[in-house]
């Protein structure tokens, strides 16, 4: 019996063009894919964020063209992944900013 867990996609967002979504195997985030749908391609930008052989990167790509690219059913020609390693060392937004810009204005006064 294989005790691997399954894969999923947990989407982040969708717009008209676009489509994001975390990585997990089970309760362990795997990275994140960034999908961008154009007339003829869709470009995707894949970041890894634990340490995965070539092969199973591949793997992890057929695994988003089947279940993601080919399921919006938007015609496509070709698609077109880069893939980073990394891991994410922040996330951001404009309440945090505007509130780290007010605590720097209290600290000067």
């Amino acid at each position: 019996m294989d005790s691997t867990p399954r894969v999923i996609f947990e989407r982040q967002y969708r717009t008209a063009h676009s489509e994001g979504y975390h990585i997990l195997a089970g309760e362990k985030r795997l990275g994140h894919i960034d999908l961008h749908f154009t007339q003829g391609s869709v470009y995707a930008t894949l970041i890894v964020e634990v340490p995965m052989p070539e092969e199973q990167v591949l793997d992890l790509i057929e695994r988003i063209d089947e279940s993601l690219v080919l399921s919006a059913e938007i015609p496509r020609e070709d698609l077109l992944v880069t893939v980073y390693q990394g891991k994410q060392t922040g996330f951001y937004s404009d309440d945090y900013l505007e509130e780290r810009s007010e605590r720097r204005a209290s600290a000067e006064e």
